[in-house]
Protein backbone atom coordinates (compact mmCIF):
# COMPACT_ATOMS: atom_id res chain seq x y z
CA UNK A 1 0.00 0.00 0.00
CA UNK A 2 1.05 3.43 -0.49
CA UNK A 3 1.87 5.70 1.90
CA UNK A 4 -0.35 8.58 2.05
CA UNK A 5 1.28 11.62 2.11
CA UNK A 6 0.29 15.03 4.00
CA UNK A 7 -1.83 16.90 2.74
CA UNK A 8 -0.48 20.03 1.70
CA UNK A 9 -1.90 23.03 3.01
CA UNK A 10 -2.07 26.00 0.88
CA UNK A 11 -2.10 29.15 3.16
CA UNK A 12 -3.13 32.66 1.60
CA UNK A 13 -2.57 35.36 3.35
CA UNK A 14 -5.41 38.24 2.20
CA UNK A 15 -3.30 40.78 4.75
CA UNK A 16 -0.30 40.79 1.99
CA UNK A 17 -1.94 42.68 -0.12
CA UNK A 18 -3.30 45.34 2.25
CA UNK A 19 0.12 45.72 4.02
CA UNK A 20 1.64 46.25 0.35
CA UNK A 21 -1.08 48.73 -0.73
CA UNK A 22 -0.21 50.44 2.92
CA UNK A 23 3.78 50.54 2.19
CA UNK A 24 3.19 52.15 -1.29
CA UNK A 25 0.66 54.66 0.48
CA UNK A 26 3.56 56.09 2.78
CA UNK A 27 6.52 56.09 0.63
CA UNK A 28 4.12 58.04 -1.87
CA UNK A 29 3.11 60.21 1.29
CA UNK A 30 6.92 60.36 2.09
CA UNK A 31 7.91 61.49 -1.55
CA UNK A 32 5.01 64.49 -1.03
CA UNK A 33 6.42 65.03 2.14
CA UNK A 34 9.95 65.37 0.65
CA UNK A 35 8.50 67.84 -1.96
CA UNK A 36 6.71 70.32 -0.06
CA UNK A 37 9.56 70.69 2.49
CA UNK A 38 12.06 71.49 0.06
CA UNK A 39 12.67 75.25 0.10
CA UNK A 40 10.40 76.80 -2.66
CA UNK A 41 12.05 78.46 -5.40
CA UNK A 42 13.12 82.02 -5.55
CA UNK A 43 12.96 81.85 -8.93
CA UNK A 44 10.27 83.55 -11.11
CA UNK A 45 8.52 81.51 -13.80
CA UNK A 46 10.10 80.28 -16.57
CA UNK A 47 8.72 82.75 -19.95
CA UNK A 48 10.10 84.57 -22.68
CA UNK A 49 9.79 87.98 -20.94
CA UNK A 50 12.30 86.35 -18.64
CA UNK A 51 14.16 85.09 -21.23
CA UNK A 52 14.99 88.65 -22.85
CA UNK A 53 15.27 90.55 -19.64
CA UNK A 54 18.02 88.27 -18.27
CA UNK A 55 19.94 88.55 -22.27
CA UNK A 56 19.29 92.24 -21.92
CA UNK A 57 20.46 92.55 -18.39
CA UNK A 58 23.73 91.02 -19.29
CA UNK A 59 23.67 93.30 -22.08
CA UNK A 60 23.81 95.97 -19.82
CA UNK A 61 26.43 94.64 -17.27
CA UNK A 62 28.46 94.11 -20.54
CA UNK A 63 27.67 97.72 -21.44
CA UNK A 64 29.30 98.98 -18.25
CA UNK A 65 25.19 100.55 -17.86
CA UNK A 66 24.83 98.36 -14.47
CA UNK A 67 27.29 96.81 -12.20
CA UNK A 68 28.53 92.97 -12.55
CA UNK A 69 26.24 91.66 -10.01
CA UNK A 70 29.14 89.36 -8.93
CA UNK A 71 32.11 91.63 -8.63
CA UNK A 72 30.15 95.20 -8.35
CA UNK A 73 32.25 96.40 -10.62
CA UNK A 74 31.37 98.43 -13.70
CA UNK A 75 33.16 97.06 -16.44
CA UNK A 76 32.54 97.48 -20.23
CA UNK A 77 33.07 94.65 -23.00
CA UNK A 78 31.31 95.89 -25.98
CA UNK A 79 32.27 92.49 -27.79
CA UNK A 80 30.39 90.67 -25.52
CA UNK A 81 27.43 93.22 -25.29
CA UNK A 82 27.02 93.22 -29.00
CA UNK A 83 27.25 89.26 -28.79
CA UNK A 84 24.72 89.53 -26.48
CA UNK A 85 22.18 92.48 -28.55
CA UNK A 86 22.76 90.24 -31.37
CA UNK A 87 21.66 87.38 -29.45
CA UNK A 88 18.71 89.45 -28.88
CA UNK A 89 17.95 90.29 -32.60
CA UNK A 90 17.96 86.19 -33.10
CA UNK A 91 15.63 85.57 -31.18
CA UNK A 92 13.38 88.27 -32.37
CA UNK A 93 13.94 87.43 -36.00
CA UNK A 94 13.02 83.22 -35.13
CA UNK A 95 10.29 84.01 -32.74
CA UNK A 96 8.39 86.48 -35.42
CA UNK A 97 4.38 85.24 -35.39
CA UNK A 98 4.67 83.79 -32.56
CA UNK A 99 4.99 86.37 -29.67
CA UNK A 100 2.50 88.60 -28.08
CA UNK A 101 2.07 91.95 -28.88
CA UNK A 102 3.42 92.73 -25.27
CA UNK A 103 6.52 90.28 -25.38
CA UNK A 104 6.93 92.17 -28.91
CA UNK A 105 6.92 95.42 -27.50
CA UNK A 106 9.63 94.27 -24.59
CA UNK A 107 11.99 93.01 -27.00
CA UNK A 108 11.93 95.70 -29.69
CA UNK A 109 12.45 98.60 -26.90
CA UNK A 110 14.91 96.26 -25.21
CA UNK A 111 16.62 95.91 -28.34
CA UNK A 112 16.62 99.68 -29.16
CA UNK A 113 17.81 101.09 -25.39
CA UNK A 114 20.89 98.61 -26.27
CA UNK A 115 22.03 99.61 -29.46
CA UNK A 116 21.95 103.70 -28.11
CA UNK A 117 23.75 102.07 -25.20
CA UNK A 118 25.87 100.24 -27.49
CA UNK A 119 26.76 103.33 -29.66
CA UNK A 120 26.75 105.51 -26.62
CA UNK A 121 29.93 103.62 -24.95
CA UNK A 122 31.32 103.07 -28.02
CA UNK A 123 31.49 107.69 -28.75
CA UNK A 124 32.51 107.85 -25.27
CA UNK A 125 35.27 105.72 -25.71
CA UNK A 126 36.40 107.02 -29.14
CA UNK A 127 36.35 110.24 -27.36
CA UNK A 128 38.98 109.14 -24.54
CA UNK A 129 36.51 108.79 -21.11
CA UNK A 130 37.39 106.01 -19.34
CA UNK A 131 34.46 103.11 -19.03
CA UNK A 132 33.97 103.84 -15.25
CA UNK A 133 33.27 107.63 -15.63
CA UNK A 134 31.57 107.19 -18.32
CA UNK A 135 28.57 106.59 -16.76
CA UNK A 136 28.48 108.91 -13.93
CA UNK A 137 26.74 112.18 -14.31
CA UNK A 138 29.82 115.44 -15.14
CA UNK A 139 29.02 117.84 -12.57
CA UNK A 140 27.10 121.20 -14.57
Amino acid sequence: MMAESPEKKIIVDEDWKKQVEAEKEAFRRMQEEKKSAQKPSSLPPASFSFLVTTLANQAMVSLGLIPNPLTHQTECRLDEAQHFIDTLQILYDKTEGNRTPEETALLEDLLHQLRLGYISMQEKLAAGVPPAESNRSSPS
